[in-house]
């Protein structure tokens, strides 16, 4: 069969996290051949925690299967205004996580909404244009692929079949990728999509497959369950247990990242309340925490919040403690605030105000603490870093 000939060839390049991820991008690929009468355009959101995962490969992949691709790494949203249009070309988004970061905030935003809207049919954006200067409506709707390192806007994940990309263990082996002979094998099986689906649109149009799941989550998997249902065989019930397993799984995420972007909060208003100190001490951080009888935090875990979780839930954020010599010599580990001032930027931004960006620590702070060593001058962790610019600005109170 045609869809596990492509399933087959599409893990012959690239390690996915399980079987169901496998089959949702075979299905999200075979879409992209209908996506002119579907309702919904599902997002493929392949978000990987470091470089080195695979999501480009990924890209790489879907370039030469899926229908019309356009691939961009640094694109405006009047780029894509102007490409989409009756019939729709399939976009493939790599660096997300640049257009998307606090710094893009003018365009990422504009491109966010686009991206969002074009989840569904007839949601055009309307813009001024032309010599006359007319209100002209310009289609949104296209199938997109979006990836990026960490996590994306929870507005695209919403409409997103999300691939959570992770590096490849020792034994696990890949084909390697390379144009001139990868190519020719997948554009031959986009042909036979194409063959395939083609004929097939009219009745794909009139399909209403009974779902798993619902609401958005089954407005964004109905066009990978009505592929499977046209397959037949064991597709209809292997692309079910797909969209269960995997939305289940997004649903556990979404419940953690809220915890996660409660502590911050949590961790914020700890800081506040201590004057906003340059760091406080592990112990009393989490001390603090758990005082708070409006938290979860005392009753985290089997007893409660401690260092080790502390440093679990923050470790995505690339936040851990630091040596730090307090006042009369006394050393201790601590926790930076300048190490949060990124993750409170991007995750909870009505924290910070509009017009202020995160800095490094200041120079008393960078010659009290010592991440990089110990009392005994061993290594216990890495160095304090700067923000991606290096850029310092003027300090300030959040």
């Amino acid at each position: 069969m045609l869809l596990d000939e492509l399933r087959s060839t599409i893990g012959k390049y690239v390690v996915l996290s399980s079987e169901e991820a496998l089959t949702a991008v075979t299905l999200w690929v075979a879409a992209t051949h209908i996506q002119t009468v579907l309702q919904h355009a599902p997002r493929l959101a392949v978000m990987s925690p470091t470089k080195g995962c695979g999501k480009s490969r990924v890209l790489d992949v879907l370039y030469e299967t899926v229908h019309d691709p356009m691939m961009t790494v640094n694109t405006s949203p009047a780029v894509i205004f102007r490409t989409i249009g009756k019939i729709p070309p399939t976009l493939l988004v790599d660096e997300a996580d640049t257009i998307f970061s606090p710094k893009a905030a003018g365009d990422s935003e504009i491109l966010r909404g686009l991206l969002n809207a074009g989840h569904q049919r007839n949601r055009p954006a309307w813009r001024i244009s032309g010599p006359e200067h007319k209100p002209t409506p310009f289609p949104t709707f296209a199938m997109a692929a979006i990836a990026g390192i960490g996590d994306l806007p929870d507005t695209i994940t919403d409409r997103s079949v999300v691939l959570r990309m992770q590096k490849r263990k020792p034994g696990e082996k890949v084909a390697p990728f390379r144009t001139r002979y990868a190519a020719p094998e997948l554009n031959a099986l986009r042909t036979q999509l194409a063959s395939w689906l083609g004929p097939l649109r009219s009745a794909a149009a009139r399909m209403v497959p009974p779902m798993p799941v619902e609401d958005r989550a089954a407005d964004t998997w109905e066009p990978l369950v009505i592929i499977a249902d046209l397959a037949g065989g064991h597709w209809p019930a292997q692309a079910r247990v797909a969209c269960v397993t995997m939305t289940r799984h997004e649903a556990a995420q979404d419940e953690q990242t809220s915890l996660k972007t409660r502590l911050l909060r949590d961790i914020h208003r700890v800081f506040e309340r201590a004057n906003n100190p340059e760091a406080l001490p592990t112990l009393d951080l989490v001390a603090a925490l758990i005082q708070d009888a409006d938290a979860p935090w005392a009753e985290h875990g089997a007893k409660g919040l401690n260092a080790y979780h502390l440093g679990n839930l923050l470790r995505d954020f690339g936040i851990s403690p630091a040596n730090y010599r307090f006042d009369q010599g006394r050393q201790a580990k601590a926790y930076l605030r300048n190490r949060f001032l990124d993750a409170w930027a991007r995750h909870c931004p009505d924290l910070l105000p509009m017009d202020t960006a995160p800095e490094p620590a200041s120079g008393a702070a960078l010659a009290r603490s010592t991440p990089g060593k110990s009392p005994m001058g061993g290594p216990t962790g890495p160095l304090p870093v700067s923000p991606p610019d290096g850029a310092a600005g003027p300090r300030r109170t959040l």
